[in-house]
């Protein structure tokens, strides 16, 4: 098999796994949980740049413009990250399983209402299809799925920053961890100045845990940057549904979260959605329009 493809398979079963790791630190606040994985992943994206030699090469792309853009995506993927991690830890996996389902539609649809990007017929179906899914779980939970919403749409934005971004993954994250560090500093060292900090008052094993936050954000990066320059977007598109479907299975077998028949059918709409999705792709990726003959004579 393709080493791409492990990469991909290790990168996205690495945040399907994700819920099991923030359990172990489930009596950590979620806040300072996001400041220790904001620092620490900072700390170890630096000593990689650093090893690799290639820190020149980071400060010379850094720009005013730059800025600017790493700025909003570090803002959207604190707040990804921040919600993420409380609603594990509040027992809301399988809410979050959904939001991430619900992701690819909606970047789909904010290319469409945001970057002006042309929709296929036929591409229009799974995206009415998934609203149907948001809607009528709205109505049998008796509330908005907010979770989920909240994280497909920072996640969404984040992806479209990061469209609109000129660094590299690596890169980009080493920027917008490093946005938040000097915050993230702040708001740990209050909390360690009035004695309700966890960091070296919780034991050995949760501060292990919590410096190990920062690795275990950015090796799944780096597996996922290797992938994509080896395998087809195809084959990313189909492995980014392992994640949430390991969190999903996570939260319904191992932490025991409800799953009853109407949310059984929410779900399905959902997963219907994304099969239509993922098959319409896969046929238009596979059958590329005839490009007409270029005229004689024509440059």
């Amino acid at each position: 098999m393709n080493k791409g493809i492990w990469y991909g398979i290790g990168a996205y079963a690495m945040w399907g796994f994700f819920p099991i790791y923030w359990k172990l630190l489930q009596h950590v606040p979620a806040l300072e949980l996001l400041g220790h994985r904001i620092a620490w992943s900072f700390i170890f994206l630096i000593i990689i740049i650093l090893i690799s030699k290639q820190w020149n090469e980071f400060r010379s792309l850094i720009n005013t413009k730059t800025l600017r853009i790493y700025l909003i995506a570090s803002l959207l993927i604190g707040v990804n990250w921040l919600l993420y991690v409380w609603a594990v830890n509040a027992g809301h996996i399988v809410e979050t399983s959904l939001g991430y389902f619900i992701n690819p539609l909606l970047s789909v649809f904010l290319g469409l209402i945001i970057l002006r990007e042309k929709l296929r017929w036929s591409q229009w179906i799974p995206i009415v299809i998934a609203f149907i899914g948001v809607v009528y779980l709205t109505f049998t939970y008796g509330r908005l799925p907010w979770i989920a919403l909240g994280l497909a749409f920072s996640f969404g934005f984040y992806g479209l920053a990061k469209k609109l971004a000129p660094l590299s993954s690596v890169f980009g994250l080493t920027l917008e961890t490093g946005i938040l560090f000097i915050p993230a500093l702040i708001y740990l060292g209050f909390h360690e100045a009035d004695g309700t900090a966890s960091f070296l008052h919780t034991g050995i094993t949760a501060d292990l845990l919590m410096i190990g936050a920062g690795v275990v954000t950015t090796i799944p990066l780096l597996m996922f940057a290797s992938a994509a320059k080896q395998i087809p977007l195809t084959m990313i598109g189909v492995l980014q549904y392992l994640a949430p479907t390991i969190q999903f299975l996570i939260g319904v077998f191992i932490y025991k979260e409800a799953f009853d028949t109407t949310r059984l059918i929410g779900f399905s709409i959902v997963w219907l959605a994304l099969i239509i999705f993922w098959v319409e792709n896969f046929m238009a990726n596979r059958n590329p329009p005839v490009q007409p003959l270029p005229e004689v004579g024509a440059d």
